[in-house]
């Protein structure tokens, strides 16, 4: 590997600004962890400041030992795959445990939905009665 001093300028400052924006994403996220006051709130800030900081992050690290080496840096692809893949599936699984919780303990949450006109009903223009209580 080659030293740090024989990245190119122009790439250097696409790295800089990339994993400076990753970095502002991430306090982005961690300032909306503190200053949201419910946990269901709370959720939204980690789901889409990580995924955006750790995209941006890879994609200046990846672009920057690219260069250096000459080749294609498969680790940084992997890592945003996966976290693109895994931080929505894990805080939706997080809110269902949160809110099953809340229900089980008699906690105020919103109540169930009634389920809606199905996509092909409504294509066709049969739209059901809705219920009246």
């Amino acid at each position: 590997m080659t030293g740090i001093a024989d990245l190119p300028v122009w790439a250097a400052i696409i790295v800089c600004l990339l994993v400076l924006a990753g970095s502002l994403f991430s306090l982005i996220g961690a300032i909306g962890m503190v200053r949201l006051p419910e946990f269901y709130q709370r959720l939204h800030a980690p789901g889409l400041a990580t995924s955006g900081a750790v995209i941006l992050v890879c994609l200046g690290s990846g672009l920057c030992f690219a260069l250096l080496e000459g080749r294609w840096i498969v680790h940084e692809v992997l890592i945003i795959i996966f976290t693109v893949l895994t931080t929505p599936i894990t805080l939706m699984l997080l809110g269902k445990a949160s809110l099953y919780r809340d229900r089980t303990e008699g906690n105020d949450v919103p109540a169930k939905t009634v389920p809606g006109p199905s996509i092909a009903d409504a294509a066709a223009n049969r739209l059901p009665e809705l219920p009246t209580e």
